[in-house]
């Protein structure tokens, strides 16, 4: 329950504390007095969305606090969130927004701890539920009808679609492994293709020797140039050992060298190691003459074997471009693919195994959507037919209603769309609620739609904001008795323009502009002022005012008749409570 909401510097509010009790508490007010405000700033420090337009004029920081009473649920979060307790019977929660040159920023913090929004998410529904007449967007929303139903339907119907979530959960793995696998599968036996074609392309290449392509080279230089190559080694052969000419050739010189110094060293034994170097000089001029003169009778142009290393070097050249710039890069890409390609073809678990699997997850996800559907078809009857109930003693005795369930693809939440049916007069057709209900039919709709719910598991405080607009008379009267039915079990907070809701409260505030004085110099502000008319006299003079617009005798006597009305209504409710 909300105990008491204390504002700063928001919107029009410099600085308020409102006390609440337990029960009925009305606001009332003229139009754009400011208790939307009241109502944003409850929504704020649970969480809700800001902006800067928040912070009042010429301030940059608002604070908004609300101090709730402490109940079991309460207690256990604190315990989890590692909350301590300040006070055994309340809680501080409070929200603090300030704006910069360039961006806003708030903190929320819980008992002085601070805590993000996802945790007061957790927390919001469980404090404060609001209800307003521009509900009827989330009325047409399949979504929200659906949680609705579900919440109705208990224990047992939230623990089925836990079990669809899980089940949907598994069938969505089971569906992602398969598509994966699948995609897998044809990148696979494209791989698997390429590199047949390259293993085949490579073996058929012989690829062996990385020298292969400069020995080939060379071949094919020698092949180009037998003549040139015969011409030269035979020049040399005659200028190192046979000379056709006179001239005389370099083993003939060497010859004359070794007889001059075989004389020397008759003579001078010290030149016996120049006769040895002349001499093995002889020998090897001579070993050249020979092996050139065979080199140069083992040359012979050979066209076809040139045609084959030529053949040869543009498929080793070919091979280079496509697989390594060089052929010991290309060996090599060989070999690494060889490997791959044995590991495609080894190639573990099938495509059918994964089929097979979701197969199997689908048929139990199918399962638990259908007893799911099943539920919801016993709950939306079970509804049905309690809704109808609490829409008769608000004046709407003969109107029709039915929960359509209509098959959907599954999802985490069931396999159902949902939409709320409605015939306002007898005789006409069944149709969706938003597209035929009026504004006044809604507000009912939705009173006694929250009506319809176990209190005991919801919010503690019920928020209606304008929930009366379009009704009056005998209708706003079944509208205020029902909600001083539901505030028997819960605290109610209700914003109103209606005398006959305002005269059922049990704690009564009005809400007004006032325009000050800034500290005292003659620049003038607008300030929202709530008052709680907490005696009879005032609460009078208020009802009057909302009845006839002024406090004339008539009006005055029309208000103490509501009070008079109220109080018997009470009396009367709470001696059949007894009962």
């Amino acid at each position: 329950m909300l105990l008491c909401l204390r504002i700063e510097n928001f919107a029009l509010i410099d600085q308020l504390e409102l006390d609440f009790g337990a029960g009925l508490n009305v606001l009332t007010g003229e139009t754009g007095a400011g208790k939307s405000i009241i109502l944003d700033a409850i929504d704020a420090v649970l969480g809700g969305k800001v902006s800067s337009r928040v912070i009042r004029t010429g301030t940059s920081r608002a604070l908004v606090e609300g101090t709730f009473s402490i109940n079991p649920f309460l207690a256990a979060w604190l315990n989890e969130q590692e909350i301590d307790l300040i006070d055994d019977n309340a809680v501080v929660i409070s929200r603090e927004i300030a704006v910069t040159t360039s961006n806003i920023r708030s903190r929320s913090r819980i008992n002085g701890v601070l805590v993000n929004r996802q945790i007061m998410g957790n927390l919001r529904d469980r404090l404060v539920e609001i209800t307003a007449q521009g509900q009827t967007v989330q009325v047409g929303q399949s979504a929200q009808v659906r949680d609705w139903l579900d919440v109705y339907g208990g224990d047992s119907l939230i623990q089925q679609r836990q079990k669809v979530a899980v089940a949907f959960s598994a069938y969505q793995q089971a569906h992602q492994t398969l598509e994966k696998r699948r995609t897998s599968e044809r990148e696979r036996l494209q791989q698997l293709d390429l590199l047949t074609y390259q293993v085949q392309e490579l073996s058929a290449a012989n690829l062996d020797d990385p020298q292969e392509m400069e020995q080939l080279t060379q071949e094919m230089q020698r092949l180009n140039h037998v003549v040139d190559l015969q011409q030269m080694s035979y020049k040399v052969y005659q200028a190192l050992y046979q000379n056709e000419d006179e001239t005389p050739t370099a083993a003939d010189l060497l010859g004359d060298s070794e007889t001059i110094l075989n004389h020397i060293v008759e003579f001078d034994s010290r030149m016996q190691p120049m006769l040895e170097l002349v001499r093995d000089a002889v020998a090897a001029v001579m070993e050249v003459g020979r092996q050139i003169s065979i080199y140069g009778e083992s040359l012979e142009a050979d066209p076809q074997r040139l045609e084959e290393v030529e053949e040869r070097i543009r498929e080793l050249k070919q091979i280079c471009r496509k697989y390594g710039p060089n052929l010991g890069e290309a060996i090599a890409y060989f070999e690494r693919i060889q490997i791959e390609l044995a590991e495609l073809n080894n190639h573990e678990q099938s495509i059918e195994t994964l089929e097979q699997q979701e197969q199997v997850c689908l048929q139990y996800l199918n399962q638990v959507n259908q007893q799911l559907t099943q539920l919801r078809r016993q709950t939306a009857a079970n509804l049905e037919s309690h809704l109808l109930a609490e829409l008769k003693p608000l004046a709407m005795e003969k109107v029709k209603f039915q929960v359509e369930i209509a098959p959907s693809s599954p999802t985490a939440m069931g396999a159902d769309k949902i939409t709320f049916m409605f015939s306002p007069n007898p005789g006409e057709p069944i149709q969706p609620l938003t597209e035929i209900a009026s504004g006044g039919e809604m507000s009912r709709f939705l009173l006694a739609l929250k009506a319809c719910f176990n209190q005991d598991d919801g919010a503690e405080t019920m928020i209606f904001d304008e929930i009366d607009v379009g009704v009056s008379g005998r209708v706003a009267q079944a509208i205020a008795e029902k909600l001083h039915q539901l505030s028997q079990n819960q605290q109610v907070l209700c914003v109103t323009h209606q005398p006959l809701i305002a005269a059922m409260a049990d704690r009564h505030f009005r809400v007004d502009k006032q325009v000050i004085n800034k500290n005292g110099n003659a620049e003038q502000r607008t300030v929202v002022r709530v008052t709680c008319l907490d005696n009879l006299s005032t609460r009078r003079e208020e009802l009057a005012q909302l009845a006839g617009g002024k406090s004339a005798n008539q009006a005055i006597a029309f208000a103490e008749s509501l009070l008079l009305q109220a109080a018997n209504h009470r009396r009367q409710e709470q001696s059949y409570t007894r009962e």
